[in-house]
């Protein structure tokens, strides 16, 4: 339906973007606030895709009248509390709305905010037996920023029910959920008669923080949906595929059963999941139109290196330019790459041996060869004019010194319907998107995206590329996001700028500008538009870092070639000069990351004591000589209730021995071999020469 979606949680000030689902571009849409706190002086535009900014905390009530009917949305609005902070606190609003000319990408910028940062919140959903009968309970687990002095208790919850189960279960005659509702004393739960439920009930819930003299801080949302589902497993929601068998929750031999999905978790496969990035126009010595083929045959011997998910850059057609992001054809692939059989025989070969494909998903612009631009470029009144941004100039908008795109204009349905038309078009196809420039982008079509691949393929993965990084975007949005943050430190770790300690330091910056602790990272050293790591820091930096990825809590990316020590970015891979002894200490990273789920995304990190010294083991433990310093190194404990491990990375040319202060057995689960020796001291070491992984024996 047109439904604009779920509800929206925002500051006073905070600017979202409201637009019809599934639109149809010679329909009319028209909104209205249909209520508002009573100080609010608030409006809506006329057109058919609008913004919103509410002036005054309080629920909000918008109104769309489209073809199929009227819809309600709810808008809760906080008091402003982000003045000042920067963007990656918000939304990608003021990202896009910076001018042109002074947005660089930094990607090491401090995330400075007044006070403390956001709380975080969870929301999980159970059915359990009540007095009255059945109930569906929705909790929510709030936290507290790490920064807060606040204890969780402090926090306070606000849940919203989904305005579009609601409207489906008034027009099915059923009692609205919001009245059968009721808040527990502690405000944490939600419970509803399992009678009341409809065929899907959807919840969503902030958590609210204030520090003592300070404003209000909101958490990004999180959702869980309780649908139900016949005694064979089918869920009664049309087009949305059961959840996993254990979380159904029958209540009765004869009664209905329930399944709940937490909306906002990551795919559970990317858990153990390792990412290997193609840059197709280079990945293989491949003639005119067999790049699809020549990829293809190098998929056994990537599986075997030990990844496990394929992101091929842009296959479609495209202006010329070998990175392909400069579209001319959406439906179509790149003639210099093959036809549409040899892209889906690819995707299937990938699959035949156990990996996952990522299609490059580009929705912020065209090419300027794009037929739609030529038309509207020299025709004011071309039928394609608003599909794009304009300057006063004439030129086209777009972003840094990009000439040869042209920004799409997110407020013209017939774009929005071009785009949902090609999502329909390569979803079905691959396991996920990578979004291109998703910062660049309106939120409200990645919630729209969302919910329509999600309701077919829930393990259907989402990951943005948004730099700096915006919790935000884990709202309905995406899994698992870029992190330029922990890119940026490994650079500044490998030129010696800063210390081995601060990778920890980017771990933690995630959950104090608020993400949730179940939104995922993709944790790379370089990528096809970044310098070859190992050209910048030099061989064992780029060892070190590599292994940094891999036993940091993140899912770790591999670009083509960093296997084998290519040095140039985009340059074909010099296959026939591979360094196999770069691809065989790859091939041992990985398979002890896969063989120790601790070292995995859901793994607990943990900072522990240690010293570093250089491997003269007549040192004494003061400080380190020679080539290694103390800051070249850095040790810290991972452990998921299974194991615990005590990781220690070292970035210098030479061998670290590292004291840690924990027990440890002697054994390097990477290379299988002892790694503890005994200093002039007397005092166990662990030899690192770029990582060393040991089981924590405790006491």
């Amino acid at each position: 339906m047109h439904h604009p979606g779920p509800p929206r949680f925002l500051s006073t000030g905070e600017t979202t973007q409201l637009a019809p689902r599934d639109p149809d571009p010679a329909a009319n849409y028209d909104w209205r606030v249909a209520d508002a706190p009573p100080d609010s002086e608030s409006t809506v535009g006329e057109q058919s895709v609008t913004e919103f900014t509410p002036d005054v905390p309080g629920r909000y009530r918008i109104g769309l009248d489209a073809p199929d009917g009227d819809h309600l949305l709810t808008v809760r609005a906080f008091a402003a509390s982000y003045e000042g902070a920067d963007v990656a606190g918000g939304s990608g609003t003021a990202i896009r709305d910076r001018d042109a000319d002074h947005a660089e990408i930094d990607y090491g910028a401090e995330r400075a905010h007044e006070g403390v940062g956001r709380p975080r919140v969870r929301l999980d959903a159970t059915v359990e037996e009540a007095e009255e009968g059945a109930e569906v309970v929705v909790r929510a687990t709030p936290e507290p920023n790490p920064e807060s002095a606040l204890d969780a208790s402090a926090l306070a919850v606000d849940f919203v029910v989904d305005d579009r189960d609601v409207e489906a279960a008034v027009a099915e005659g059923r009692r609205n959920p919001r009245d059968a509702l009721r808040t527990t004393d502690d405000g944490r739960a939600l419970r509803v008669p399992a009678d009341a439920v409809p065929d899907r009930l959807r919840v969503h819930g902030v958590a609210v923080a204030r520090e003592p003299g300070r404003e209000q801080r909101v958490s990004v949302a999180d959702a869980v949906a309780v649908e139900r589902v016949d005694r064979g497993g089918l869920t009664a929601a049309d087009g949305i595929e059961p959840a996993a068998p254990d979380l159904t929750a029958p209540t009765g031999a004869d009664g209905p059963a329930f399944e709940t999905v937490r909306l906002n978790q990551p795919p559970e496969w990317t858990t153990d999941a390792t990412v290997y990035e193609v840059y197709v126009r280079t990945f293989a010595d491949a003639d005119e139109g067999e790049a699809f083929e020549a990829i293809a045959e190098r998929i056994p011997r990537i599986a075997d290196l030990g990844v496990d998910t394929l992101w091929l850059t842009p296959v479609l057609g495209h202006d010329g330019k070998p990175h392909g992001y400069n579209i001319v054809d959406f439906f179509d692939v790149a003639e210099d790459l093959g036809d549409r059989d040899d892209y889906e025989a690819l995707v299937e070969t990938a699959h035949d041996h156990g990996m996952r494909v990522l299609f490059d998903f580009v929705a912020n612009h065209t090419a300027r060869d794009h037929e739609w631009f030529r038309d509207a470029y020299r025709n004011p009144d071309s039928p394609y004019r608003d599909r794009f941004e304009w300057q006063e100039s004439g030129e086209p908008g777009t972003y840094f010194d990009w000439e040869l795109i042209a920004n799409l204009n997110h407020a013209s349905l017939n774009v929005r319907r071009f785009l949902l038309d090609v999502i329909d078009e390569w979803a079905p196809l691959v396991d996920g998107f990578r979004c291109d420039m998703a910062w660049a982008v309106p939120d409200s079509f990645w919630r729209e995206l969302r919910d329509r691949v999600k309701a077919k393929d829930r393990e259907f993965l989402l990951m943005d590329e948004t730099i700096p990084y915006i919790p935000g975007f884990h709202e309905g949005m995406f899994d698992v996001h870029f992190d330029a943050t922990l890119y940026f430190q490994l650079r500044q770790v490998g030129r010696g700028a800063e210390p081995a300690a601060s990778l920890l330091d980017a771990i933690d910056q995630r959950s104090e500008i608020g993400f949730p602790d179940h939104a995922g990272f993709l944790q790379y050293i370089e990528n096809h538009d970044e310098t070859r790591y190992r050209v910048e820091c030099g061989d064992a930096a780029a060892a070190a870092a590599a292994a940094a990825t891999m036993t940091l809590p993140g899912v770790p990316m591999v670009y083509a070639g960093q296997e084998i020590g290519q040095r140039g970015r985009r340059d074909a891979i010099a296959w026939d000069h591979a360094r196999d002894e770069v691809r065989e200490r790859y091939e041992r990273l990985l398979t002890t990351r896969t063989d120790h789920p601790a070292l995995g995304p859901e793994g607990d990190l943990e900072r522990v004591g240690y010293h570093v010294a250089s491997g003269d083991l007549s040192e004494r433990p003061i400080v380190a000589s020679g080539n290694i310093h103390p800051d070249d190194a850095v040790a810290f404990r991972r452990s998921d209730g299974e194991e615990s491990l005590l990781v220690v990375l070292n970035f210098a040319p030479e061998t670290a021995s590292v004291a840690v202060d924990a027990d440890h057995a002697d054994r390097d689960l990477v290379t299988g071999e002892s790694c503890v020796v005994v200093d002039g001291e007397g005092t166990e070491r662990i030899r690192a020469e770029e990582v060393a992984v040991v089981r924590e024996t405790g006491e």
